[in-house]
C-alpha cells in the first residue's frame, strides 16, 4: 500500500526511543523526512543511527536535541525543521509519562508539574505548527497518549487527567482545521514492549525469581492476544494515519492495547490480582 509519505516532511517529538522512535522508523522507511526531537543527546545519536539504519536509504534522518517542555524551545524546534526541508506536514508529539499513583496521594503541585510535562508540550509544538501545516495545504497532527485516555486506571491518575485533557485538545484542535486539509488523532496505546515496560519488568522480577522474560510475558497475558504489542506494530498505526490514506481520519482515539480492556482488568503479573492470594 502507497501511503503517499514520500517526501513528506515529518517531526517526531519524544523520538529518541519506545514508540516515538518505532514511529520514526515506520515514516523514515515510508519515504518521509524524519526530524526527531529529544533531550538526551546520546539517545538522539542512537535513535537517529537506528532509523537510518531501519530506512534503507529511503528516508532523509537528523536529530535535534530540544527540551519541548519549554516553549520557546518547541517552537524553535518546529521553525527549524520547516526551514531545513523548506515545509512540514506530520507533526508526532510524544514524551514523557507522569508519575504512577493514585489520585489522592498526589497535591496540586503535582498536578502543574504533570500538565507541564504531557499537556502544555503538545499544545506548544500545536501552535507552533499549525501554520507551516496551513501553508503546506495538508497536515497531520498526531498525539502520543495511552490507555488511560480511553479508560481510567486508579493507579495513574495523573497520566488519564493529562491524557484525557490532550483528546479534549485534539479534538478542538480537529474542529478548527478540518478544512484546511489537516487531520488530527490521538494514539492510545496499552503496554508494549519498550524500554520503560522493560525496567519496570526488571524491577518485578528482581523481587522474584528473576525470569525478566517470564514477567514481561505475564504483562502481556491479559489481552486478549496474549501479549505485550511490539513497537513497530504502533508504528505502522502512527504511519497510516500519517498518510494520505488516513484522509478523512480525524479527531478520534484509537486504543491500541490487544484487546486488554475488552478482557477487563484481570492483571495476573500483579501479585494482588492472583487469584490464590484470595483463597
Amino acid at each position: 500500500m502507497d501511503l503517499g509519505l514520500d517526501g513528506k516532511v515529518a517531526l517526531v517529538a519524544g523520538g529518541s526511543s519506545g514508540l516515538g522512535l518505532a514511529a520514526a522508523c515506520e515514516l523514515a522507511r515510508e519515504g518521509a523526512r524524519v526530524t526527531i526531537g529529544a533531550r538526551d543527546a546520546g539517545r538522539l545519536a542512537e535513535a537517529e543511527r537506528v532509523i537510518k539504519e531501519q530506512a534503507r536509504g529511503r528516508g532523509e534522518v537528523r536529530a535535534v536535541q530540544a527540551d519541548i517542555t519549554d516553549s520557546g524551545a518547541a517552537r524553535r524546534l518546529v521553525d527549524g525543521v520547516a526551514a531545513w526541508a523548506g515545509a512540514l506536514h506530520v507533526v508526532l508529539v510524544g514524551g514523557g509519562s507522569p508519575p504512577m499513583g493514585t489520585a489522592t496521594r498526589f497535591d496540586a503541585g503535582d498536578v502543574e508539574a504533570a500538565v507541564g510535562q504531557v499537556l502544555v508540550p503538545a499544545v506548544n509544538l500545536t501552535l507552533a505548527a499549525l501554520p507551516h501545516l496551513r501553508a503546506a495545504g495538508w497536515g497531520r497532527l498526531l498525539y502520543l497518549a495511552s490507555e488511560t485516555a480511553c479508560a481510567p486506571v486508579a493507579a495513574l491518575a495523573l497520566s488519564g487527567m493529562t491524557r484525557a485533557a490532550i483528546v479534549r485538545f485534539a479534538q478542538g484542535v480537529a474542529a478548527d482545521v478540518g478544512r484546511d486539509g489537516i487531520t488530527v488523532n490521538v494514539l492510545a496505546p496499552g503496554w508494549s514492549r519498550t524500554p520503560p515496560i522493560e525496567r519496570a519488568a526488571a524491577r518485578l522480577a528482581a523481587a522474584g525469581d528473576g525470569d525478566v522474560e517470564a514477567q514481561l510475558d505475564a504483562m502481556g497475558r491479559h489481552s486478549a492476544v496474549g501479549r505485550l504489542a511490539r513497537p513497530d506494530e504502533f508504528g505502522a498505526l502512527a504511519a497510516f494515519l500519517a498518510s494520505e490514506r488516513a484522509s478523512f481520519i480525524t479527531g478520534t482515539v484509537h486504543l491500541i492495547d490487544g484487546g486488554a480492556s475488552a478482557v477487563g482488568a484481570d492483571l495476573p503479573h500483579l501479585p494482588a490480582a492472583r487469584t490464590d492470594t484470595y483463597t
